[in-house]
């Protein structure tokens, strides 16, 4: 979805019966051809689309494009410039590299979920957003847009072993970097930005719904503390963390004796940091997010803008459509028993 919104046309190739997880809008710009890559037939049209492709990506275990014949060995000998991106969560080698997985299991193993959900309490997965892609989707584009840019300068292509537990491990090297000096911390209770902190976590409201609050910073800490009106020794040793569990207490006793809105209006346009906790629904309705067009309509469907955003050459959402097409304008003989 990336990489057509900023213009790449994709052609993904489906097994028969479908990928299972059909989605209108993370699937936009993607056309979409039905091939049996078990078959002789398969393969050839898959390794003639890589011998015409710039980028080739794969999510398989490791060995399974080898056993059909399209590994990166053979389609690189074809097609010398071809970008080959091996995306999987354990990577390329390891003892778990042929082993089954999902982004719970790579940030577990990474240090991320551990650190993540309330102090004493059992880790809560951040949904699948670290691992799946941000350690794995969104690395493998950055991936493949430095190795588009390097082929540039030498003409070749090369081979990517995105492993999502690289890239989390990659994500996870500011709190590495400051655990040695104390200015972190990753243990639940202590840990800053992890919740344990009475100025940076989320608080119920009177009418059920949450606000969250982010006030790291001693003039923003000030501010939100006037804000609320809180007792004047609350401005004192915010970092001191021998009073962040009474404090944290107190402040959900106050934060209780109003509603989202009414805290929303308090803290509008202020420095205090804190905002509404809203679903997703209620964001597209966002006045500061609609300002932006951070989502539009596009195809019947409320859906994010392309990101980030371009002065010059701006992203835009395509429409899918036939990958048979799409192949045939590359050149590809898709004759035979192939299915859109």
């Amino acid at each position: 979805m990336l990489l057509a919104d900023l213009g790449a046309d994709v052609v993904r190739i489906d097994r028969p019966g479908g990928n299972g997880w059909p989605n209108p809008i993370v699937d936009r710009g993607r056309h979409v051809i039905t091939v049996d890559m078990k078959e002789t037939k398969g393969k050839a049209i898959c390794a003639a689309a890589a011998s015409k492709a710039d980028v080739l990506l794969e999510g398989f275990r490791p060995g399974v494009m080898e056993r059909l014949h399209l590994g990166p060995d053979l389609l690189l000998k074809d097609n010398p410039r071809l970008v080959y991106v091996r995306l999987t969560g354990w990577g390329q080698s390891g003892p778990l590299s042929r082993v089954a997985g999902h982004d719970i299991n790579y940030i577990a193993l990474t240090g991320a979920l551990a650190a993540i959900g309330p102090a004493g309490e059992a880790s809560v997965p951040p949904l699948n957003l670290v691992g799946d892609f941000g350690g794995g989707s969104l690395l493998a584009a950055f991936g493949i847009m430095a190795a588009l840019w390097e082929r540039e300068r030498s003409g070749l292509g090369q081979v990517i072993d995105a492993a999502i537990v690289d890239g989390v491990a990659s994500m996870m090297t500011m709190f590495a970097g400051l655990l040695p000096s104390g200015r972190l911390s990753l243990d639940k209770h202590n840990n800053p930005l992890g919740g344990a902190a009475p100025f940076y976590r989320c608080y119920a409201c009177a009418d059920g719904a949450e606000i969250a609050v982010g006030a790291l910073e001693p003039y923003f800490y000030e501010e939100f503390i006037r804000k609320i009106n809180a007792p004047p020794a609350f401005l004192l040793h915010q970092y001191d963390q021998s009073n962040w569990r009474s404090r944290a207490e107190a402040l959900r006793k106050i934060f209780l004796t109003k509603s989202r809105a009414e805290w929303g209006e308090i803290f509008r346009g202020s420095d205090g940091c804190l905002c509404p906790v809203i679903s997703l629904q209620e964001s597209y309705a966002d006045p500061h997010l609609n300002a932006r067009e951070t989502y539009v309509d596009a195809n019947g469907l409320r859906q994010a803008a392309p990101a980030p955003r371009f002065s010059r050459t701006p992203g835009q959402i395509r429409t899918s459509g036939s990958g048979r097409d799409m192949l045939t304008s590359w050149g590809v003989d898709v004759e035979g028993d192939v299915r859109e």
